[in-house]
């Protein structure tokens, strides 16, 4: 009678522990597949800026956005390229939607390319009003938890060298005093190529828009980790 108690209680020990075993094992392993889902979730990336980043002249598939999501998956980033361009903009404007362009507070995109100025130059507007408004943009992200990158431009050199100088000094000043990444020249390989342009000379076609993805997606694929 003693054996057979004993034997009960052994195997119901051993139920119980096997039981323990397997649920904790679950356990772990649920938190594993949910931990990698959370890793594995696409990423968000918001463009912000103006007909360079919007597509002006191009087909769809030719644009920035479109381009890069496709680099960016090819690169193994699963990610969503949001089009926050608007043709036209200059550094002011992209300031004043900002709010807008970043939309619900509640599901911020996990990286803001900010791309303005062009605008500014070519409206030979004060480079003072131009790195104040860019200042502002990239302070506002940073209170709001929102990595960012910024994309440099050039002025173009008809406006003078004190122009051109104190224009061109903006984007590493200011990436150097927010600590972001820094792509340092928009339009790098693809400004002043006939070849890569469209007929206005100013806006790339859709080849110079992929030279523009190829070179810039390394910097947005280590921005995102």
């Amino acid at each position: 009678m003693r054996n057979s108690t004993g034997n009960w209680s052994y195997g119901l020990r051993a139920a119980v522990f096997n039981l323990a075993l397997v649920f904790g094992l679950a356990l772990a392993f649920g938190l594993t597949l949910s931990g990698g889902a959370a890793e594995a979730r696409a990423k968000t990336v918001l463009a912000l800026g103006d007909s360079l980043t919007h597509g002006y002249g191009l087909d769809e598939k030719d644009i920035f956005p479109v381009q890069l999501q496709k680099a960016l998956a090819a690169a193994g980033v699963e990610a969503q390229v949001i089009n926050a361009g608007v043709s036209g903009d200059t550094s002011a404007g992209g300031l004043a939607r900002l709010d807008w362009a970043l939309g619900d507070p509640a599901s911020p995109p996990d990286l803001v390319i900010v791309e303005l100025g062009a605008n500014d130059a070519l409206r030979a507007l004060d480079p003072r009003a131009t790195e104040a408004n860019l200042d502002q943009i990239l302070t506002g992200l940073k209170q709001r938890g929102i990595r960012a990158l910024l994309a440099g431009m050039k002025a173009p050199p008809n406006l003078g060298a004190d122009y051109v100088a104190s224009f061109d000094a903006i984007y590493p000043r200011l990436a150097e005093k927010h600590g972001v990444p820094f792509y340092p020249f928009f339009l790098d390989g693809v400004a002043a190529q006939p070849s890569l342009n469209q007929a206005d000379g100013m806006h790339p076609n859709g080849a110079g828009v992929a030279i523009i993805v190829e070179r810039i997606t390394p910097l947005v694929v280590e921005a995102l980790k």
